[in-house]
């Protein structure tokens, strides 16, 4: 079963989360999601445990437990229906293709770019 852990302090690591599910049975995989820019975790992760059985009891006891000072959140991870995944194209910005975060033009102005106007609003 693949189990979704969040609310994980960001000083957490694989080996511990392991440690703490391996007290309820076998764990084949242990994955702490992280930043792919700064590689600090973003606090949640996935563990993998072959017998469901152990899995659920792994879940029912050690959701809302605290983890070096957070109450972890502790559940069955369920895959995303194709439908809700996001799809990223070259135009997911909604500027054009010259570059910038131009499109927008929330503030007025151009479409040259929308950054800082230098506090004249």
């Amino acid at each position: 079963m693949n189990i979704f852990v969040g609310s994980l302090p960001f000083s957490i690591e694989e080996a511990d989360l392991r440690e703490s599910f391996e007290a309820y049975g076998a764990v084949d995989s242990v994955k702490i999601i992280t930043d792919k820019f700064t590689g600090r975790s973003k606090g949640f992760g996935f563990v993998e445990m072959p017998n469901d059985d152990e899995a659920q009891k792994a879940i029912d006891e050690l959701n809302g437990a605290t983890v070096q000072g957070r109450a972890i959140v502790v559940n069955k991870s369920e895959p995303k229906p194709e439908g809700e995944r996001r799809s990223f194209n070259s135009n997911s910005r909604g500027g054009d293709s010259r570059g910038g975060y131009g499109g927008g033009n929330s503030r007025g102005g151009d479409n040259r770019g929308g950054g800082d106007r230098g506090g004249r609003y």
